[in-house]
């Protein structure tokens, strides 16, 4: 076969991985056109941590008094954080469950595109709006006196450790939305209160009965509540457990992330691939 008539080479074959950004970029382009194109979503979303930052904040936040004379709005903020990231994981789990129903999911697995590329894109663009999200409630956090208290270093720090739970939970989420219905999505913010609520979020653990205390402390979300408190220089020192979760909260916030990714990223990207058969 002569140079002239041999085939073409299939499209991408020299450079897989390009392939697979590029599609993911299309994919991610793609959700993010389709959020920006509800705002009534947009507008709740952003709506909620609000929400939750004044009615803690002021509400609740009015009979808390911290051990030392802190500031509770101070102490409160992270863990709003925290929280925020941790709820976008219902977001995630709708919009892949809602994919999946109406079809679209089936659309891309018959396309000639990477395949990796539909969960890596929703990765991304879900990424994207959290940034949004928790600019959003940084902003708010100002407003209603929190700050940073410390430098730049581990101020950015602590905002990449709420950036990581994030990720972490986006993979949870499209797991989750891959397999369940689109109306069981619906019920998942049942499921996540409990998570956030039995954490270090509003109270310290060692104000709980000395069980839920325990689980509250080993909980992921506590872990980056209390390392990101130390990083903006909003913890409390007479709030710091002795424990050994609440002694290594840093190392914590990078491990229970990574381990979450290194668990449910390979289920996700397996349920994909199998429910493709």
């Amino acid at each position: 076969m002569t140079a002239a008539t041999a085939p073409a080479p299939a499209p991408h074959a020299a450079s897989p991985l390009r392939w697979v950004l590029s599609d993911s970029w299309t994919v991610a382009r793609r959700d993010l056109i389709h959020w920006t194109r509800n705002p009534t979503v947009i507008v709740a979303g952003l709506a909620f941590p609000i929400m939750f930052v004044l009615l803690y904040g002021y509400v609740f936040g009015s009979a808390m008094i911290v051990p030392g004379g802190g500031d509770y709005r101070e102490f409160l903020m992270p863990g709003m954080f925290a929280q925020t990231m941790m709820f976008g994981a219902a977001a995630t789990i709708s919009a892949v469950a809602a994919d999946k129903a109406r079809g679209v999911t089936d659309r891309f697995r018959s396309m000639p595109m990477a395949q990796p590329a539909v969960v890596v894109g929703r990765s991304a663009a879900d990424m994207v709006n959290s940034v949004l999200d928790l600019a959003v409630l940084v902003a708010c956090g100002l407003l209603v006196g929190w700050s940073s208290n410390t430098g730049p270093l581990p101020t950015l720090t602590a905002f990449g450790l709420l950036l990581l739970l994030r990720f972490a939970m986006i993979w949870v989420g499209i797991y989750l939305g891959l397999v369940v219905s689109q109306e069981a999505a619906a019920s998942t913010w049942a499921l996540l209160f409990p998570l956030t609520m039995i954490s270090n979020t509003f109270v310290d653990p060692s104000l709980m009965p000395a069980w839920l205390g325990t689980v509250a402390e080993w909980n992921p979300l506590s872990a980056t509540v209390a390392a990101t408190r130390e990083l903006f220089g909003n913890s409390v020192p007479e709030l710091v457990g002795t424990s050994w979760p609440a002694q290594n909260a840093l190392l914590l916030a990078v491990v229970w992330p990574v381990l979450i990714v290194a668990i449910f990223l390979p289920l996700a990207v397996r349920r994909y691939h199998s429910a493709a058969r």
